[in-house]
C-alpha cells in the first residue's frame, strides 16, 4: 500500500474520531438544505496509481529465453465532473466522466545462450476517459460530517491506445482501447460554509482482457492482462 494510501486512511480516521467528538459537541450546520437538492454537481481532482494483473503463459517462460515477467504501478492525475442524483434518504446516483493520465512499466528479464542477462522495460502510457456509475450509500449526518461507502462500475476508453499503431519495429506491447471495470470506495463529506469536501479512495478490478496479441515475445509470454489501481479523489460539490 502506497504512502499516499496511508495518508488518506490516517485523515480519514483522524475525521471519525472528530466525527465521534462532534456528536459530544454539537455544532451549527453547514449547508442545511444541502442533502434535500434532488440534483446538484461538483468537480473531482485527485492522483491515481495504476498497475497489471499478468496471466503468464508458461510454456514461453519455461521454453525460451524469457525467465522472469513483472508489473510495476506508476502514479498518475485524474480530473473529473460530478453529477449526482439523490434517490432516497441516504442513497445517490452518480455519474462521474473522469479523464485520467495513467502510466505502467512491464519488466522482461531475458537470458541468452551465453547465460548472460538482459532486462528490458516497456513503458505503456495511456490517456483514459472514464464513464463511471456508482451507488452511493451514505450515513447520518453527525454535525457537519457523514461517512459514506460506494460501488458500481466503468467503461473506460483509451485514447492513447497503440492497437492499431505501426510499432516500426519497435515491438511495442499493444493495449486495446475499451475496458470495463468493478469499483469500490469510502470516504467523508465535509459540510463547509460555501460548500462540500468529500476526500475518498477507491480500488479498481479490471475484468477484459486488454492485451492485444502479436507475434513477439512480449505479448506472446502473456495470456490475460488486465488493470487494477487505486484513485485517490478530492470532490468540491
Amino acid at each position: 500500500m502506497g504512502k499516499s494510501i496511508k495518508h488518506l486512511i490516517i485523515l480519514l480516521l483522524f475525521l471519525g474520531i472528530s466525527d465521534s467528538y462532534a456528536q459530544r459537541h454539537k455544532k451549527p450546520h453547514n449547508l442545511i438544505q444541502y442533502d434535500f437538492k434532488k440534483l446538484h454537481f461538483g468537480f473531482t481532482l485527485g492522483m491515481n496509481e495504476l498497475n497489471f494483473n499478468i496471466k503468464k503463459n508458461s510454456s514461453t517462460i519455461t521454453n525460451d529465453t524469457l525467465l522472469t515477467l513483472l508489473s510495476n504501478s506508476q502514479k498518475g492525475f485524474n480530473l473529473g465532473i460530478v453529477s449526482n442524483l439523490r434517490i432516497g434518504k441516504y442513497t445517490d446516483l452518480r455519474f462521474i466522466p473522469t479523464l485520467v493520465f495513467g502510466e505502467r512499466h512491464l519488466y522482461y528479464g531475458f537470458i541468452d545462450s551465453s547465460h548472460v542477462s538482459d532486462e528490458k522495460i516497456k513503458r505503456i502510457e495511456s490517456t483514459l476517459i472514464d464513464f463511471p456509475i456508482y451507488i452511493k450509500y451514505k450515513s447520518a449526518r453527525y454535525n457537519n460530517l457523514r461517512t459514506y461507502v460506494l460501488a458500481g462500475v466503468k467503461y473506460s476508453l483509451d485514447i492513447a491506445e497503440q492497437d492499431e499503431i505501426n510499432d516500426e519495429g519497435k515491438e511495442i506491447v499493444k493495449l486495446k482501447k475499451n475496458d470495463l471495470m468493478g469499483e469500490i470506495g469510502f470516504g467523508i463529506d465535509c459540510y463547509l460554509e460555501y460548500f462540500k469536501f468529500s476526500p475518498q479512495i477507491k480500488l479498481s478490478y479490471g475484468i477484459l482482457n486488454l492485451l492485444s496479441q502479436d507475434e513477439t515475445v512480449y505479448t506472446k509470454s502473456i495470456n490475460r492482462l488486465s488493470t487494477n489501481g487505486w484513485m485517490i479523489s478530492f470532490t468540491f460539490e
